[in-house]
């Protein structure tokens, strides 16, 4: 049996994770080094941190985080943000990541994607695809780009189906509307990028409470859920998440690893402090 991944998502502006509702954000949470610590005690199966500031390239600043959150991280770590050529993807595996989102840079520069998969991978090219409900459309959705900002004129399901006949091992679908709204998934959005492609698809946004998870699976026909908001301020979050999926049904991965009682620490300390010491 399929075993669905459990994925938490961490947004990353000027060094701190932040929370989002319909890609604007709305406060800080804190550092990501503490919520990777105890993402790690919680059985989450995967970490993805995606920059999203407002700055038009890459920062040092930011591959630094990269670079430390891949020491701590007993999951595999995906990276997103400003990715625009295979040399900016080249400096985040070499800081650590395991896989890639590319965004924006993918839509811009179609062939990004084949570079991607023909040097690292398949399994390190995740595409992200941002969309929006346009009637218009023939699968009645618009594929946005640059944080959900700008409409580009392509059919969301055209261009899954490009993106993986280009290379990407995954899809990361994600709704503008639905984004930090806290009414679960787009449903309708996931199951139809689902049954288009023949490659792992990752709902994301929206998630309010855990039955959205199981839903992204069992409605969306996901094969893997992520969520970040519901995650930051529940204890053992993304364990209880995930004992929630099971007792659901779902089919997921168990580790001996996460039953070890994790230390009690603030909820997150300055970046700038932690860096320091490392």
């Amino acid at each position: 049996m399929t075993k669905h991944r459990l994925i938490a998502t961490l947004l990353v502006n000027n060094g701190n994770v932040v929370q989002t509702r319909k890609f604007k954000r709305t406060n800080m949470v804190g550092s990501a080094f503490t919520a990777v610590d105890f993402f790690n005690g919680w059985t989450v199966d995967e970490i993805v941190v995606l920059e999203i500031s407002n700055s038009l390239s890459f920062t040092s600043r930011f591959i630094d985080i990269v670079h430390n959150l891949s020491r701590r991280c007993f999951v595999p770590l995906t990276v997103g943000g400003k990715i625009v050529d295979l040399e900016i993807v080249r400096i985040y595996t070499r800081a650590g990541a395991d896989k890639v989102v590319i965004n924006t840079g993918a839509v811009q520069n179609p062939n990004l994607i084949t570079e991607v998969a023909e040097n690292f991978g398949s399994q390190c090219a995740v595409v992200s695809i941002d969309g929006m409900r346009n009637p218009a459309m023939q699968s009645g959705y618009e594929v946005y780009i640059d944080n959900g900002r700008k409409p580009t004129g392509l059919d969301l399901l055209t261009w899954a189906r490009k993106a993986t006949e280009l290379g990407a091992g995954e899809l990361m679908v994600n709704s503008v509307e639905f984004d930090g709204d806290k009414r679960g998934y787009d449903l309708d959005l996931v199951r139809q990028v689902s049954g288009a492609v023949n490659v792992p698809v990752i709902a994301m946004g929206g998630v309010g409470r855990w039955q959205d998870l199981v839903d992204g699976i069992k409605q969306g026909n996901a094969d893997a859920v992520s969520a970040g908001n519901i995650f930051h301020y529940t204890e053992h979050s993304t364990k209880k998440a995930k004992e929630f999926m099971a007792d659901a049904g779902v089919s997921v991965r168990y580790s001996a690893f996460y039953k070890i009682n994790m230390p009690r620490r603030p909820a997150y300390e300055p970046y700038l402090h932690h860096n320091s010491n490392l």
